[in-house]
This record gives structure tokens, C-alpha cells and sequence, in this order.
């Protein structure tokens, strides 16, 4: 049997100036307790690259979840806000303002946060604070490197002939890149010298993940191969940059050679979507909390109701 879903246009936040879209399951079906909540990417809108947010959302509606995503301030249609808050304090209180929208309206009190790229170091932020977040899907975070990210960076340059004839007279990236690396002091770990952008990076995160695990969040990782120039190069370059965090056994991290950062391919995107849709549905059994009736929220609009699957959706309301 098809599920149904509905999807409606709120604003909410302290001016109502944030802008967001709830879809969620039609009356007639149950809904479970875990909620979710999709963060923006970067300067990118709620919509997401190649629609992936539009079409993630309205599955989970009709897997029975309520699936809440909206556009931080000053992004998409969100205003921007009058206060002198620095772009990651106003995230976070803009993803405060959404989970409290969704408590008053909805009576959710679980939630799953995802977020691609920034939207994933917003969640990371923020999502050990909250009671309310259970887990997060983390798409693609920052991963410091490490000394087998080097290697490998540097062994798939040489394939090219044209970096090989560069590195064999002592020109090019290439060289420039194994010579620094050589210069630093041989050893296994190669860390960064203290202080150095690096070195805060794989601190911060190192803080940010000790925490999450502190809450016993559960974490669902995917980290993409990209470009020749990804940013990771192998599944376990998390553990290795943050050898600090027992993230070993504790977070599920999934690797994606084939798939680029934003997930361009149909083939990679819908691999993805079915591994989120399994993990967030294994949070727990229906159980049916308040789904907002028609006409009794402040600030909203009903967008659609619609039963079709996700190929031959409208693309209004986005």
C-alpha cells in the first residue's frame, strides 16, 4: 500500500523569519516517535543538491516520520538576523529554534539530525547539547588528514605521466608536497606541529565527537572519495585523524569510492538514501506522537497532499 504524505510551509524563530517545510505521514497513518531534521549546506537551500533533500524528506514522511528541513538565516527564503550573533552561534540558534518549534507544534521530543559538508559540523555542534537528539548522519564532515591519506594522495598523482615527468625532475605539487612531508620529523604519527590550523581542527573534533559519544549519540559517518583531490581517501581515515575518540565500534561509518561530494550520481544517491532510511527507522517501533492539524499553526501553509512516488512528485512547495 502506498503511504501518503502532506508537506507544510512554516515560519517560525523569534520574528518568524525562518522559513521551513514539514512533511509528515497523512492522518490516516501511524507515526513514529523518532523525528528528523535536515540542515542546510552551506550557502545551499533546503532543497539540497540534485533535489536529494526534497526526495529524502518525503520518503521518511512516508516511512512514517516527521521530516522537518528549513533554510538558516539569510540563506534561501530565511531573512536574515537583527542581532550580531557570528555565523555559527546563529546557526545554532536557528536549529535550536527549529527542534522548539517542532516540541510546541508537534510534541517531539526525539529527533535525528542530517546535514551534508557544513550542515554536518553544524549537527556535530550542536546535537551533544540538545536531550532532544538522539543521532545524527553526518554526510561527508571534516576528516583531518593523515599520514596514509598523504600516501595515497601522492601514489594515485604519480599514475598521471604528466605528474610523473614533474616529480622526476624535481618540479610540480607533487614534489612540493612529498618534500614538505619529508622534512617533517619521520615517525608514525606525523601529526601537525602544535598550533598549526590542523592541529585545531583535529582538536575541536576530537572534542565535539568525545562529546557526542559522552551523550551516546548514535552516529551514522558517510564519507565520499570525491575528486582526486577528496578530502579522505580511505574508510578509516576517521579513526586515524581522531585516535583520541573511541569511534571504534561506536559510529557506523560507510565509505563511498564511487560517489562525489554531493552525491551527483543517481546511483550513489539512492544507495544513500535506502542506508539512511534503514538506519533512522531502526531508532524504534511506531509510536504515534501529534501531527499539527490543518489551519491550526501560525505562520503556515499547506503545500500538498500526495500519495505518487518520489519520481512523479511535484516540485512545488520545495
Amino acid at each position: 500500500m502506498t503511504r501518503g504524505f502532506s508537506e507544510l510551509a512554516v515560519q517560525f524563530g523569534p520574528s518568524a523569519s525562518l522559513v521551513g517545510i514539514l512533511s509528515r505521514p497523512l492522518p490516516e497513518f501511524e507515526v513514529r516517535r523518532t523525528a528528523v531534521v535536515i540542515l542546510n549546506t552551506g550557502i545551499a537551500h533546503r532543497i539540497g543538491h540534485h533535489r536529494m533533500y526534497v526526495t529524502m524528506a518525503r520518503d521518511l514522511a512516508k516511512l512514517g516520520h516527521l521530516v522537518f528541513r528549513f533554510d538558516f538565516s539569510g540563506i534561501g527564503d530565511s531573512a536574515g538576523r537583527e542581532d550580531s550573533l557570528s555565523p555559527t552561534d546563529a546557526h545554532q540558534a536557528d536549529l535550536a529554534d527549529a527542534l522548539d518549534w517542532l516540541t510546541e507544534n508537534c510534541d517531539v521530543q526525539d529527533v535525528v539530525l542530517i546535514g551534508l559538508c557544513a550542515g554536518a559540523e553544524i549537527a556535530l555542534r550542536y546535537g551533544y547539547k540538545d536531550q532532544r537528539v538522539l543521532g545524527m548522519v553526518l554526510l561527508d564532515p571534516t576528516v583531518p588528514p593523515t599520514p596514509r591519506f598523504y600516501a595515497q594522495y601522492i601514489a594515485r598523482r604519480l599514475v598521471s605521466l604528466r605528474s610523473w615527468l614533474s616529480f622526476a625532475s624535481g618540479r610540480g605539487r607533487i614534489w612540493q608536497e612529498l618534500s614538505t612531508r619529508a622534512k617533517r620529523a619521520v615517525g608514525a604519527e606525523a601529526r601537525p606541529a602544535p598550533g598549526t590550523m590542523d592541529d585545531k581542527v583535529r582538536n575541536e573534533l576530537e572534542h565535539l565527537y568525545g562529546q557526542a559519544l559522552d551523550r551516546d549519540l548514535k552516529l551514522l559517518i558517510v564519507l565520499t572519495a570525491g575528486t582526486l583531490d577528496g578530502r579522505q581517501n580511505y574508510r578509516e581515515q576517521l579513526f586515524d585523524a581522531l585516535p583520541n575518540v573511541p569511534l571504534r565500534g561506536r559510529a557506523q561509518v560507510e565509505y563511498y569510492k564511487d560517489a562525489d561530494h554531493t552525491f551527483t550520481s543517481p546511483a550513489a544517491r539512492e544507495r544513500l538514501q535506502e542506508l539512511v532510511y534503514g538506519w533512522v527507522g531502526g531508532f524504534q517501533d511506531p509510536d504515534r506522537v501529534a501531527v499539527p492539524a490543518d489551519g491550526s499553526i501560525e505562520n503556515s501553509e499547506e503545500l500538498s497532499r500526495m500519495t505518487v512516488s518520489p519520481t512523479r512528485e511535484s516540485a512545488a512547495g520545495d
